[in-house]
């Protein structure tokens, strides 16, 4: 059969009997067939290779998010005895931390032994006033204003005294004015602090308690 056999006519179409497909040019059988397999590859990509290929993108996702994940997890697990030896120093740091932490009721004391450390150096307390404390999570800190007269060299001492107290103490908002007969006068803030008890927490409002509050108000 010759190739000129299969060249697709106008006139085919027109008198082609319909009702009759075995009368019909081979020309016009194969554009048939060519468009219903067409209709069928478009069917079948839209019905169902379609959604195939939707799924398939969907999974392959899927699969570099948890490649990700195992790969993250891998590399804790692999650092875990180095993450595990951190977390160690760090509660025995944290512990060290907090046996500087004085309890309530050593607090009296260390205003004593704040003061002592300013009388034993020669400094003259012309104001000890401790303000209202105020809560940190676990601590509470308690701000002393004080005012004092003495020389540069026993401020110096003074402070040095305070960095070798067994409790934490530290010292802010310094001022320093000139005086009389080479005398110097000190304003400052002493903080001291304190770990709050069992009894005390309890006390203290629950993380997001206020935001609870404030969106109640509105």
């Amino acid at each position: 059969m010759r190739a000129a056999d299969f060249v697709f006519r106008m006139d085919d179409i027109k008198n082609a009997d319909i009702n009759d497909p075995a009368t019909w040019p081979v020309s016009l059988k194969m554009l048939i067939i060519l468009i219903g397999a067409c209709a069928i590859l478009f069917a079948g990509y839209w019905y169902i290779v379609k959604d195939q290929i939707i799924e398939l993108e969907t999974r392959e996702r899927k699969e570099q998010a948890l490649k990700k994940t195992y790969l993250d997890k891998k590399a804790l697990a692999v650092n875990l005895p180095a993450y595990k030896k951190q977390m160690e120093d760090i509660r025995q740091r944290f512990g060290l931390l907090l046996q500087q932490l004085p309890d309530k009721n050593e607090v009296p004391e260390l205003l004593i032994d704040i003061t002592q450390a300013g009388l034993g150096q020669g400094l003259k307390f012309n104001l000890f006033d401790p303000g209202s404390k105020s809560v940190k999570g676990f601590y509470a800190v308690l701000p002393i204003k004080i005012n004092i007269n003495g020389t540069y060299h026993e401020y110096g001492e003074f402070i040095s005294d305070l960095a070798t107290l067994s409790r934490i103490v530290t010292i802010g908002n310094v001022k320093i004015t000139g005086g009389k007969k080479g005398r110097l006068k000190m304003a400052a803030v002493v903080n001291t602090y304190h770990y709050l008890d069992d009894d005390e927490l309890s006390k203290q409002p629950k993380p997001g308690a206020k935001k609870k509050k404030a969106r109640a108000r509105r």
